[in-house]
Formats: structure tokens, sequence, C-alpha cells
């Protein structure tokens, strides 16, 4: 190996290091505070635009009115604060992450440095991809389900019964409907984490496209009790969760296939590839 694939080693003592990466906390923190200052002044804006799911599918149900109450009288409070947080992670996250390389990479070969680099990039776009499909596709179609359970009233004597009927009407709390709504952005854009992270583990030799091939059963069973855990009880939603869950699986085990057939053909090229022989032995 030449002397420029060598680690790039600063040779500095233990406690320079600690100083570099509090500064790097430090600067992550203040983008997080910044952004969080943001998205505070406008945090009605990113309200109601959380809400407009919701307020399609109670429009579609012929009910224009689909404000929300606040319970506890510091609810609004708490509703801004979690839009600010929520804000802060989204708006200082490339930032954070610039920080996070900086202090990671120069511990690190360079051609270690080019395989973990498409990954640090395709993660966030990956958790936007997810946050998106949650948001557009997934929650309008649970809030039309749970907006079913409602029934128009009736007064005694409208009906032929002796009674009336009680009306089940949808007042949600706003902290309430902010936080599922948030559970199932998060949920999803961490489950189309699932192809980086194991293609990720397939490049360090952690994992192989065999052997999540050979894991496929207990992998399904597992996206199942993922998707009733993650979705209302809802069959229709925890179908699309499993359906796209199962499918990043199957594209996972495509990607470390691909990063084997790489790795084989560099190790061919440079002469150390050693097939299996009659012994059994296998590839390095």
């Amino acid at each position: 190996m030449s002397h420029s694939d060598e680690i790039e080693d600063s040779s500095a003592p233990l406690i320079e290091h600690l100083a570099e990466l509090r500064t790097r906390l430090i600067h992550s923190v203040l983008a997080f505070i910044i952004g969080m200052v943001i998205c505070f002044t406008v945090w009605n804006p990113i309200f109601n635009f959380l809400t407009s799911p919701l307020c399609l599918a109670m429009a579609e149900r012929g009910q224009t009115d689909c404000g929300l109450i606040l319970i506890k009288l510091q609810e609004g409070f708490f509703v801004a604060i979690s839009i600010s947080l929520l804000g802060g992670l989204v708006l200082g996250f490339p930032y954070i992450s610039y920080q996070m390389w900086r202090f990671v990479a120069p511990g690190l070969y360079k051609n270690e440095r080019g395989a973990f680099l498409p990954f640090l990039i395709s993660s966030p776009l990956m958790f936007a991809l997810g946050a998106s499909f949650a948001f557009y596709v997934v929650t309008p179609l649970a809030f039309d389900f749970f907006l079913g359970f409602q029934q128009a009233g009736s007064l005694v004597g409208e009906t032929d019964e002796a009674g009336g009927i009680a009306a089940i009407a949808f007042q949600g709390s706003a902290q309430e409907y902010l936080s599922l709504t948030i559970k199932f952005i998060v949920a999803f854009g961490l489950c189309f984490q699932l192809p980086v992270l194991l293609t990720l583990m397939g490049k360090a030799g952690l994992v192989s496209a065999e052997g999540l091939g050979n894991v496929r059963k207990y992998a399904v069973v597992a996206i199942l009790v993922l998707a009733a855990l993650v979705t209302p009880p809802d069959v229709i939603t925890q179908v699309i969760l499993f359906v796209v869950v199962y499918g990043l699986y199957e594209v996972s085990i495509f990607l470390v296939r691909r990063v084997e057939k790489k790795r084989e053909a560099k190790l061919r090229a440079e002469g150390l590839w050693v097939d299996e022989d009659a012994d059994g032995d296998a590839n390095p």
C-alpha cells in the first residue's frame, strides 16, 4: 500500500482530539438552535402544512372545519416547541452531518472516505423520501380510516327509535395530532434507511447477500410486527408499510450483492481472490 493511502494522522494528543470534538459539537448545537429559532418564528405556516392531510380527508367527507383544539392551556406552546425541534433538526442536519464528517474523515483511509461519503449523502435523501411517502401517501389513508368512526347525531323524534342518536364528531387535540403525524414521518424515514444501513454493513463485510436471503422469512415476521406497531389498526396502511419495507429489504439484498461482486472483481484483478477448492475452503 502506498504512503498516500495511509491514515492521515495528525499525531495530536488526546486532549486536542477532545477539544476538536467539543468544537464540532458546539457548532452542531448552534446550528440546531438557529434552525429551531427560525422554525419557531414561522411555526403557524408549518403547522398548517402538517395539518393539510387531515383537512383534505375531512373535506372529502363534507366537513369544512378541520380546526384542532387545545385541551390544556399550555398545549399551544408545546405544539410550537415540537414543531421548532423537528424543524431545527431538519434545517441543521446538513451542517451537523458536515461537522461529523470533518471530525471522522481525517481518521479514515482515502478509499474508506470515498466509500463512506456516498452513504453519508444518501442517508438524508432516503429519510426525506420516506418522510414524503408517509406524509403524502400513508397519513391521508390513516386519517381517512380514523375519521370513518364518526357518525351524525339526531334528536328524539327524528327517528322511529325511542331515543335520539348521539353524534360522534372529531375534535382533535393539536398536540396529539402533531405527535401522530411526526410518528409516521419519523418511522417511515427510518425504515427507508434500511438499504443504506445494510449496504454499508455489506461493504464492511458484516452481512452478505446470501445471509440476508437465508433470514428472509424472519425478516418478513419482523416487518409484520413493525407494521403492526407503527401503523394504526388499518389493514390498508399496514399492508402498504409491509410492502414498502419488504421491497426495501429486497433492494438491500441486491445492493449488497453488487458490493460483493465489485469486491470480488477487485480482488481477482489484484490476484488475491481464492476460489473454493475441493477441501471446501471459503473465499476470503
